[in-house]
């Protein structure tokens, strides 16, 4: 976030020279560096797998039968920061980081994951628009936690005065290399404000299956992790944008 704000903190200067913008704009855009920018976006989006066995990579869930029964898609949501370059006036450089929460079965069973990489993209200024496309690389980790939706149960001590709670949880964490392919649109709202729209797709690979279980390890697609799916993310970006 600390990151992703830091473009505001240059803000007053360039608007102490606002009267030579254009003077100063016509000189940046015929160097190499033409621009920078940082925000918040927040996203929505909707995370699947082929059976819930890929979902529900959890050690103890019992047999295989039983984790079939259990959901295999749903809905995800988080949000995220992002700080970059812009080079060539048609290029952003720069990198990102995001949470995303996957609630399952309303017992507070979720997937959250995690991930954080360098992108580049290329984009082509219309009037106000920029329509660009990109590809984002890093790493992170999914992280499954399992409430069974049955009742907890209650366990009797030696002395039978006390009794223990013992909840059927299970929870296991799966890092990750990612490919994430991109598209958006960013509206230049005012010079030092824009609107951020895109869709991505992230692929998640796993090196060596850290973690999961028997019904796991049956995933195939040189170790793809799911669920994964699309997501739209919505944002404004600070920084310094050209005025047209």
């Amino acid at each position: 976030m600390v990151l992703a704000l830091l473009p505001l903190s240059l803000m007053a200067r360039e608007q102490e020279d606002a009267g030579t913008w254009s003077e100063k704009e016509t000189k940046h855009s015929s160097g190499v560096f033409t621009g920078f920018s940082g925000g918040m976006m927040l996203h929505g989006g909707y995370l699947f797998a082929s059976d819930p066995t890929k979902v529900f990579s959890n050690n103890g869930l019992g047999s295989i039968d039983y984790v079939k029964g259990l959901p295999k898609d749903g809905v995800c949501y988080g949000l995220g920061g992002s700080l970059r370059a812009h080079l060539l006036n048609f290029i952003h450089v720069g990198a990102e980081g995001f949470v995303s929460t996957m609630p399952l079965m309303k017992t507070g069973s979720n997937v959250r994951t995690g991930w954080g990489g360098a992108f580049c993209d290329v984009y082509c200024n219309w009037k106000k628009v920029r329509p660009m496309v990109g590809l984002t690389i890093g790493g992170g980790a999914m992280k499954r936690l399992y409430v069974p939706e049955n009742d907890p149960t209650t366990v009797p001590t030696a002395t039978d005065t006390i009794t223990t709670t013992v909840y059927n949880s299970s929870y296991v964490q799966t890092p990750f290399f990612f490919l994430d392919p991109y598209v958006g649109v960013e509206i230049t709202l005012t010079r030092h404000m824009a609107l951020l729209i895109r869709i991505d797709y992230m692929l998640p690979f796993n090196i060596n299956n850290q973690g999961l279980s028997e019904a796991g390890k049956i995933v195939k697609w040189d170790n793809f992790v799911t669920p994964s799916g699309p997501r739209l993310y919505v944002g404004v970006m600070f920084g310094k944008f050209k005025k047209d």
